[in-house]
């Protein structure tokens, strides 16, 4: 039949990614990205926890991964409860076999897009408009149309298959999905990289060392009343931390679920920070530069991740809206690539849909208890129900020993690795 063509919408970890796997399976890809360019690597995006599976993975396309710098040990999941009166703070669960790695999203987007092979073509400043999907097997199983946004002008590019990475408000997920509806979470998150690059002896950096020990190698969570922080170190002498607030859904516009606030917002939370945190984590949280403020979506899973009979497949956030706490978002995106790729190479020459059924077999039970568990864990560190759980929620002042167990990410469906197609972990 010819090469094969994969048209990848979305040009995020998740897009390029899939870009590697079909190009290991022998397909040619083409992927549209509106961004002008790629990621820079330095300041781009935050910081993200990869599991081993995730890691193995990369070390297939990215020369060198997991040999070099470009991650850190991340060997410890450790949740602490933190007494906003007195900022004392105590152990709630330990577990030291966490072996994840702290890496950069910029950082990591920038090697996946460096290593691509020549196989794969990436539309930078292409938005993606529409696509159509044709019956016919002797044609091009499908057609996206793209505007070329540096001179206005509309194009096609025709494929075998499409493959929907443009994230949690995939409008291409919407044609099959009408009246699916991302589902806020109750809560948001503060956001932001402190660099400390030339500060590595400053009163704020021996200060946070002194309060949180295990930097560079621990994952750490602290939990307050009906509220929790993440704080661990990324490469590149940075530190990533999240602080998760309850309240009402903002106002957003455009697809992003990212926002910027008015610096009368910023004082606000800076001074709270103070009021619920030890003084070490609230003076981070205050000389962090350009903080952000991130909604949290997820939604129900889907019922399926693979469409137009087997021309259209789902990945990524498009395929599964999460929320953070399991740190699944990246580590899913990885694995659907993958498992597409492999099923992709499994099937030959065969017309895409009996590899994306496959791959549609293997990912969706995963996806749809990691989605569901990621919401869980979140609303217990939030002190919010939970359907198990009784009305109150999660008392963090209250926990006992056995409660705090639910509160490890070792609790999360495949921790240790979910199947592929040829029947590993």
């Amino acid at each position: 039949m010819g090469e094969r063509v994969a048209v990848v919408v979305g040009g995020s970890v998740a897009g390029l990614a899939c870009a590697h796997a079909a190009a290991e399976a022998g397909w040619k890809a083409v992927v549209l990205e509106k961004a002008a360019g790629p990621a820079a690597g330095g300041g781009t995006g935050a910081g993200l926890g990869l599991d081993a599976q995730s890691m193995e993975t990369l070390a297939r396309w990215i020369p060198r991964w997991g040999l070099d710098a470009a991650t850190l040990p991340l060997a410890v999941d450790l949740n602490r409860a933190t007494d906003s009166e007195t900022k004392a703070a105590r152990t709630l669960t330990r577990d030291d076999g966490f072996n994840f790695r702290a890496a950069h999203w910029g950082e990591l987007h920038r090697r996946l897009h460096e290593a691509l092979p020549p196989a794969v073509t990436v539309l930078w400043g292409h938005q993606f408009l529409s696509f159509e999907v044709s019956d016919d097997d002797h044609k091009r199983g499908v057609v996206a149309t793209a505007r070329v946004l540096r001179t206005g002008e509309t194009v096609e590019v025709a494929g075998d298959l499409l493959v929907s990475a443009d994230g949690c408000a995939s409008s291409i997920r919407r044609r099959f999905l009408p009246d699916l509806k991302l589902r806020y979470s109750g809560y948001c998150a503060w956001r932001g990289v402190f660099d400390f690059t030339g500060k590595e002896s400053s009163q704020i950096i021996t200060g946070i060392r002194r309060e949180y020990p295990e930097l560079g190698s621990c994952l750490y969570f602290d939990l307050a009343d009906k509220t929790h922080a993440v704080l661990y170190e990324l490469p590149g002498n940075r530190l990533n931390w999240l602080w998760y607030i309850n309240g009402p859904e903002p106002e957003l516009t455009g697809s992003s679920v990212t926002m910027k606030v008015s610096d009368a917002t910023l004082a606000r939370m800076q001074d709270e920070a103070e009021r619920v945190w030890s003084p070490e984590l609230a003076r981070l949280i205050r000389e962090t530069a350009e903080p952000f403020v991130n909604v949290i979506y997820d939604a129900d899973p889907l019922p399926r991740l693979s469409w137009a009979d087997g021309r259209v497949a789902l990945v990524g956030d498009a395929a599964h809206p999460t929320t953070p706490h399991g740190l699944r978002s990246t580590n899913m995106s990885i694995h659907d690539a993958r498992v597409l790729g492999e099923c992709l190479g499994r099937w030959g020459e065969t017309p895409p849909p009996r590899a994306l059924a496959e791959y549609e077999a293997a990912r969706l039970p995963v996806v749809a208890a990691q989605v569901l568990h990621a919401r869980r864990l979140g609303r217990l560190k939030q002190g919010l129900p939970v359907e198990d759980g009784g009305a109150g929620g999660f008392d963090v002042r209250a926990a006992t020993e056995e409660e705090a167990l639910q509160l490890r990410q070792r609790g999360m469906p495949y921790f240790g690795g979910a199947p592929t197609v040829a029947g590993g972990s």
